[in-house]
Parts: structure tokens; C-alpha cells; sequence
């Protein structure tokens, strides 16, 4: 139930009933999605992780905060689907582009940009909610493929990850849609 209204013109609305169409999933609902609580988040590289949010392991589709408390790196890579990123703290941008991100800024990336994501050191750490839809394609110095990672490999990286710290392979599980 939520917070019942006080002085809100709609006080007096009724909720619809049922709220799901049959077969519907359940609403995903993250509190405090970008966290201070570490243990959330899955490491990434060395020097950035992720708090999963939201996954769509048959969209190959997923929804994170990115984390880096300092200086930080994810390497060359690609995607060849659109992604959405929305910072809420700190600093960041690409190498090959003439932007930097701080608190507010909305980035779209298009399919098929090639980029090196950097977190500045900044007072606050990085953290951007992102979109992702398919696979990022690492990238070698020349920008040729070198590997990928996709939904699964997500997947598999944080059930690794939330078994290790003692919340269990399955708390993945619980955010897939």
C-alpha cells in the first residue's frame, strides 16, 4: 500500500483492480537504487562495478547503476544496440568524445559507437544508471573485436559475486523480467 494521502486533489481515487493483465510479472521496485552499500555492487573491472536493477535475460537486456569511487576504467568496447545513461554523481565521459558527464547529464549512445568509459576523480564517486540492450563488444587498441559480454555473462558475474558476499546465487534471480 502506499503512503496514504493527505491534501493531494486525487485523495479520494480508488486503485484499478486487478492491477496485472493475466501472466504479468511483477513490478521491479529498487529502494535507494544507487546505494552506498558496496556489497550490492559487482565488480566490473578493477576499478568500476555495478548494482544490477532490472534484467532481461531474454532481451539480453539490463538496467544498472555503474559505481567507481575514484579514478576508473571500462575498456574499449561497443554496442551494437542503443544504450541510455542517466548520471547521478560524480564525473565521467569517453575518451574519443569532447563531453564530460556530471550530476543531471543524460547521455544517449548510438548503435555502433566504439568509446572508452572513464570516471574522473571527483568528490562524489561515479555513479550513472544505464540501459543496456545487447551485448558490449570489447574493443582492442586498433578497434577491432576482441571478445564480448552480454546479458548472461552479467549474469553469471553477479551470481558469482552475491554467492561470494553470502546473499546467494538466486538474488539475481529476484531482477529478472
Amino acid at each position: 500500500m502506499p503512503e496514504a494521502p493527505k491534501a493531494e486533489f486525487w485523495r479520494d481515487l480508488k486503485p484499478i483492480s486487478p492491477v496485472f493483465k493475466p501472466d504479468a510479472l511483477p513490478e521491479a521496485y529498487i529502494r535507494n537504487a544507487p546505494s552506498d552499500d558496496e556489497k550490492l555492487y559487482v565488480p566490473f573491472t578493477e576499478t568500476v562495478s555495478s548494482r544490477p536493477l532490472w534484467i532481461s535475460p531474454a532481451q539480453n537486456k539490463w538496467c544498472d547503476i555503474l559505481m567507481a569511487k575514484a579514478a576508473g576504467l571500462v575498456n574499449r568496447h561497443y554496442h551494437p544496440h542503443e544504450v541510455f545513461a542517466y548520471t547521478i554523481s560524480g564525473k565521467w565521459g569517453y575518451l574519443e568524445h569532447d563531453w564530460t558527464a556530471t550530476a543531471g547529464d543524460f547521455v544517449y549512445e548510438t548503435p555502433g559507437e566504439g568509446h572508452t568509459l572513464v570516471a574522473y576523480e571527483h568528490e562524489q564517486p561515479m555513479k550513472v544508471f544505464f540501459i543496456v540492450t545487447g551485448p558490449l563488444i570489447w574493443l582492442d587498441e586498433n578497434g577491432n573485436s576482441a571478445g564480448h559480454f552480454d546479458v548472461h555473462d552479467y549474469i553469471g558475474l553477479c551470481k558469482a559475486h552475491y554467492e561470494k558476499i553470502g546473499l546467494g546465487a538466486d538474488y539475481i534471480t529476484s531482477l529478472y523480467r
